[in-house]
């Protein structure tokens, strides 16, 4: 997915250490193998080249993915939705799989997405994109991979990209430290707050922007209702919570949201967010300030 991973696990012998990163590398792979669109080879990319509508059989976790991206955009008002792929690709962001061009809806009432009750039978109307839910899907799996040869004396932290999992006591008396990165400023850290389960994950235009084919600075964050990289005055948006691919899904929506929607949307909804607008400036919710134990300035209420 286009992310270093890194696994760190607490109280633990060495041996069981390696044993657990052996296990988390698999289960990543696994995933990686079933929902990446840069790879011909995977499950979403056998599904996104079949017939629009058309049933198709699939990896157990691309159903739950599809499932969870389809709830996502009910929840986020459509601000999350798994069909921005044509877009990524008409900005520059290719994966080098080809896949059709839309014909419009094919599936009943609308619907995008359907499943054949509990089975792994999926069928799509256009192609869709594991992005903004996939990582945190990955890392739940991950996790719960590694909690299996563990007990719950040992705490398990585990990092994709800067989107992180939690699991058990850290080594800061019993609590895991984490910081919040200054995306004007990579290196610079900019909060830190302290948990012992749940997760963090962070929607951000650092790293994945690029030029578009008309000469224009573009980035991956896509708001599904303009079709265009979000322009809300944001550059980067955290959020902590109990389920990783949740995590994510709220870190995008609330980025799509932009300045004038993001603290009243976090604090109804009762979130941990810390958010960096355009000048630079760090702010949080109440009960992303109750989590957090230092900030390189004062930071701002929402």
């Amino acid at each position: 997915m286009g992310s270093p991973l890194r696994l760190s696990v607490n109280g633990a012998p060495a041996g069981d250490a390696a044993r657990i990163w052996d296990a988390v590398r698999r289960d990543v792979e696994r995933t990686e193998q079933c929902l990446s669109r840069f790879r011909a080879s995977s499950d979403l990319s056998r599904l996104n080249t079949t017939q629009a509508g058309a049933w198709a059989d699939g990896e157990p976790r691309l159903a739950s993915m599809l499932t969870a991206a389809r709830r996502a955009q009910a929840q986020t008002g459509g601000r999350f939705d798994a069909r921005v792929i044509h877009v990524l690709e008409a900005l520059g962001e290719h994966a080098g799989v080809p896949i059709p061009t839309p014909a419009g809806p094919h599936l009943p009432s609308g619907e995008w997405m359907r499943r054949d009750g509990r089975s792994t039978r999926v069928a799509v109307s256009v192609p869709v994109d594991s992005g903004g839910i996939g990582k945190g899907l990955a890392l739940r799996w991950a996790l719960r991979a590694a909690r299996r040869l563990v007990n719950g004396a040992h705490g398990l932290l585990l990092e994709a990209g800067g989107d992180l999992a939690i699991d058990g006591p850290g080594p800061e008396q019993g609590m895991w430290n984490v910081g919040i990165e200054d995306p004007l400023r990579l290196g610079r850290q900019l909060a830190v707050l302290t948990c012992s389960s749940g997760a963090i994950a962070t929607s951000s235009i650092a790293v994945r922007n690029w030029v578009d084919p008309d000469g224009n600075l573009v980035h991956h964050l896509v708001d599904p209702r303009t079709g265009r990289p979000a322009a809300g005055g944001l550059v980067a948006v955290s959020v902590a919570h109990a389920d990783p691919a949740w995590a994510e899904v709220w870190s995008k929506a609330l980025f799509v949201g932009g300045v004038a929607e993001i603290g009243p949307e976090a604090r109804a909804r009762g979130l941990a967010a810390w958010w960096v607008e355009a000048d630079g400036s760090l702010h949080l919710t109440p009960v992303a300030r109750e989590r957090t134990i230092w900030t390189a300035s004062e930071a701002i209420a929402a």
